[in-house]
């Protein structure tokens, strides 16, 4: 998939391990944020979340609290 101009992906690691449901209910609740253009965790890897998101509506920051809000805890890795 292309990244449009403005668009970054980041790569958050979440410390807890998540079930399939609450997996997905993350992602589409991601997905459905302004700025946020696509969430999905790595395959075989639960733990690690890629996010393409908007650097001109959201900042890396942003996104952690997004999920953070959620009651996960996640860190930050970088960029990709």
């Amino acid at each position: 998939m292309a990244i449009a101009n403005g668009d970054v992906e980041i790569i958050l690691h979440i410390d807890e391990t998540l079930g399939e449901s609450r997996r997905n209910d993350l992602t589409d609740t991601l997905k459905s944020k302004a700025g946020i253009r696509s969430a999905e965790f790595c395959p075989l890897r639960y733990h690690l979340m890629l996010v393409r998101y908007d650097r001109y509506n959201l900042t890396s920051q942003d996104v952690l609290h997004q999920v953070t809000n959620h009651s996960v805890h996640a860190q930050l890795i970088g960029p990709i």
